[in-house]
């Protein structure tokens, strides 16, 4: 079997890519895989160390400020189209998988040009101008939240989940007296992503100070590059580390009470997967605002709480730990409903789907 599997950019897209291809390496033992990339974004650097061979495109982002540099990404556009053209009659794929980021355009129009069958996979609530406008040349689409379904034509589109749930159910379980912590006292985990939030990190150092009374425990994960500016001049109590970064985090959040978080779909289906209650900070600085609807999925189905940049606080923070920790009936709520939200066999529904149509 052949695919050929595009997404650039961001973790958000790329790693239920490579979630997707374990998948079928799994399944189909003679799998040849070509991966397409941009040349100068993270995907060309983890994807070739996973023994995949890696095809790169010279193709940016719309800036909608910049029209010399749009004029020139229209002419790159075109030329990475040919690429992708020449590329796909050489190889001749079965299916063509686009997993999110502006990169899968031309690799998406070229297939369909070609009559190579596509399947097109949107993380957000909330999808993304690419894959809105990728739509039209898709023969199946997996989204990720039900709410979705009414976006892209019914007849093509299925509930998938996101692939990345997958991983945090295999993870092996983290022991966390390894940083410190106790055995038996409850674990928060505060973490905006692998680079950080200097907004969430500045409205929240004070907090770090209050944590000396609490019972619970804090895992602050500040993001690498801002680790050094918030740990500066700060006393930790001991029941709070700081670190930087975490490299296992799937495997942490099995041992993890409750996550404080930011809003990528990524982190909201391992969350969901796992039935870890969680309250959300969404980023509004994202496309479309999409991270407060992913948020606002969960929040309408009592799954989590919401708490929006604009309006948090150290106080508002602790005061929200707080009640939900003394509130037993609220947590089994939460995870009650997260058990029928959560889908932990996102990329098992993908390759049947995907076998289905082949």
């Amino acid at each position: 079997m052949k695919i050929v599997v595009s997404a650039g950019g961001t973790g958000g897209h790329i790693y239920p890519a490579l979630t997707i291809i374990d998948k079928f390496r799994e399944k189909e033992k003679d799998l040849e895989v070509i991966y397409i990339g941009t040349h100068n974004r993270m995907e060309k650097d983890i994807v070739p160390k996973r023994n995949i061979r890696y095809e790169e495109l010279e193709i940016y982002g719309f800036s909608k400020k910049d029209i010399k540099r749009d004029l020139k990404n229209i002419i790159l556009i075109r030329k990475a189209y040919k690429k992708c053209l020449k590329l796909m009659e050489e190889f001749k794929p079965d299916i063509v998988l686009g997993i999110g980021g502006y990169v899968t355009y031309p690799v998406i129009k070229a297939a369909s040009k070609l009559g190579i069958k596509v399947f097109i996979h949107e993380q957000n609530s909330i999808p993304g101008k690419t894959n809105k406008a990728l739509a039209k040349y898709a023969t199946i689409i997996g989204v990720s939240f039900p709410d979705t379904n009414n976006v892209f034509p019914k007849n093509k589109t299925f509930l998938s989940g996101n692939p990345v749930a997958t991983n945090a159910i295999v993870a092996k379980k983290y022991d966390k007296t390894i940083l410190g912590f106790h055995e038996n006292k409850k674990l928060v985990v505060i973490v905006s992503g692998s680079l950080g939030s200097s907004t969430i990190n500045n409205k929240l150092i004070s907090m770090i100070k209050e944590m000396k009374n609490k019972e619970y425990e804090l895992l602050y994960i500040t993001g690498e590059n801002l680790y050094e500016e918030f740990t500066k001049n700060l006393e930790i109590p001991s029941n709070v580390k700081v670190v930087p970064y975490i490299d296992n985090l799937s495997s942490l959040l099995k041992s993890t009470d409750l996550v404080i978080t930011r809003a990528g779909a990524g982190i909201m289906s391992e969350c969901a997967a796992l039935k870890l209650p969680t309250i959300f900070i969404p980023s509004p600085y994202v496309a479309n605002n999409h991270q407060y609807y992913n948020a606002l999925e969960l929040k309408k189905k009592n799954c989590c709480e919401l708490i929006e940049e604009k309006d948090l606080t150290s106080d508002l923070l602790l005061k929200t730990i707080d009640e939900l920790f003394s509130d037993e009936k609220k947590l089994k709520t939460f995870k009650s409903n997260l058990n029928a939200v959560g889908i932990t066999d996102s990329s098992e529904r993908i390759y049947k789907k995907i076998k289905e149509v082949l």
